[in-house]
C-alpha cells in the first residue's frame, strides 16, 4: 500500500467507510464475529437437555458441564475481541504519530494467534466430548446445536489464523517515513541555502576595517643606501 504506516493509510486521513468495509482484514473480523455467535448461541439455547434420570438439565456434550461452559466463554470472549479489534482498526486510521501507531501494531500479532490456539483447543475438546456422548432422546434433540458449535469452532480456527497472518504482514510493512518527511523536504528543495543572519557572530567582507595604523612603511628609509657587492 502506497503511503502506508503499519498497514493503514496516510496518517490522519479521513476514514472511507466503503473501502474500510471491503478490506480483507475487516471481512475476516466480521466472519470471526459471526462464527463466535454461531458457537455460543446454539449452546445457550439448546445445549442443555433433560437428564435421563431426572428433570435436571445436563450438557449435551457427554453431560460434561465444563464443555458447555468453555464453549460459551470462548464464543463470548471472541465476540468481544472482534468488536474491540474493529474499534481499534477504526481508531488506528486516525492516529497521526508513528510513535503512537507502533504500540497497537506490536500488540496485534499475539492476540489473533492466541485466539487461534484457543479455538483449536475448543474444537478438539468439543469434538472429543461429542464423540463420547451416548445416543438418546436428548442427544438427538440437541444434536444440531452441538454439531453447529463444533463446525463453527473449526471455521473460527481458520479465520483467526488468517487474521494472524494479516497482522504479521501489516507489522512487517513498517512505516513509510515519506508520510511525515515529504512536506518538510519538498518545502526547502527549491530554495537557495540561506546566508548567515545579521548578528549571528559571523561578519561579512564589507564590515572589514583597516588596521588602526594608517602610515605606510617605507621599505627604503632616507639616508641609507644599500651597499653594492
Amino acid at each position: 500500500m502506497e503511503g502506508a504506516s503499519f498497514g493503514a493509510g496516510r496518517a490522519g486521513a479521513a476514514l472511507d467507510p466503503v473501502s474500510f468495509a471491503r478490506r480483507p482484514q475487516t471481512l475476516l473480523r466480521v466472519a470471526s464475529w459471526v462464527f463466535s455467535i454461531a458457537v455460543f448461541g446454539p449452546i445457550i439455547n439448546e445445549g442443555y437437555v433433560n437428564a435421563d434420570s431426572g428433570p435436571e438439565l445436563r450438557c449435551v456434550f457427554n453431560g460434561n458441564a465444563g464443555a458447555c461452559r468453555f464453549a460459551v466463554a470462548l464464543g463470548l470472549g471472541a465476540f468481544l475481541a472482534c468488536a474491540a479489534f474493529l474499534l481499534l482498526d477504526v481508531r488506528f486510521q486516525q492516529i497521526s504519530s508513528v510513535r503512537d501507531r507502533r504500540p497497537p501494531s506490536d500488540l496485534r500479532p499475539p492476540p489473533p494467534g492466541l485466539w487461534s490456539f484457543l479455538w483449536f483447543v475448543g474444537f478438539c475438546f468439543l469434538a472429543n466430548q461429542w464423540q463420547r456422548t451416548a445416543p438418546g432422546p436428548g442427544t438427538a434433540q440437541a444434536g444440531d446445536a452441538a454439531r453447529a458449535a463444533i463446525a463453527f469452532s473449526f471455521f473460527s480456527i481458520l479465520s483467526w489464523v488468517a487474521l494472524t497472518v494479516k497482522a504479521l504482514q501489516r507489522f512487517r510493512l513498517g512505516t513509510d517515513m515519506s508520510l511525515f518527511a515529504t512536506e518538510q523536504l519538498s518545502a526547502g528543495a527549491g530554495q537557495a541555502y540561506p546566508g548567515y543572519p545579521v548578528g549571528s557572530g559571523v561578519e561579512g567582507t564589507e564590515t572589514y576595517q583597516s588596521p588602526p595604523f594608517t602610515e605606510t612603511l617605507d621599505t627604503s628609509p632616507k639616508g641609507y643606501q644599500v651597499p653594492a657587492y
